[in-house]
């Protein structure tokens, strides 16, 4: 499933990050730009650490993903956090595919054309 999600689902709820940025529109660009690096960080993290630490950062980044409203960011997360050791790899690869669709949905909100 890609950054669409099911049903259309958007990459980013952005009903969800104005409640969470209190409606503050300079804030919920703040906090894209910093979810999209740590995103970015902790994808590469998952790729330099043994199979058993790559959870954590899954965790960490599927609470940042509920945080910004990236749903499908967070079930790709989620898939890895509790992916058994035949499927992680798979689950990663997802999780990357997502990542890129949502980053790419982020910029275009960061820089309209």
């Amino acid at each position: 499933m890609g950054a669409a999600g099911a049903a259309g689902e958007p990459a980013i709820d952005l009903a969800h990050l104005a409640r969470m940025t209190l409606g503050d529109h300079a804030l919920e660009r703040e906090v894209l730009a910093l979810f999209c690096r740590q995103t970015d960080t902790l994808i590469a993290r998952m790729g330099e650490v043994e199979p058993s630490g790559v959870a954590a950062l899954a965790h960490t980044l599927k609470g940042s993903a509920r945080g910004v409203g990236a749903w499908p960011m967070a079930r790709a997360a989620e898939a890895v956090e509790t992916a058994p050791p035949a499927e992680l790899a798979q689950a990663l690869a997802s999780l990357v595919t997502v990542a890129g669709e949502t980053r790419t949905a982020i910029a275009g909100m960061l820089n309209p054309a």
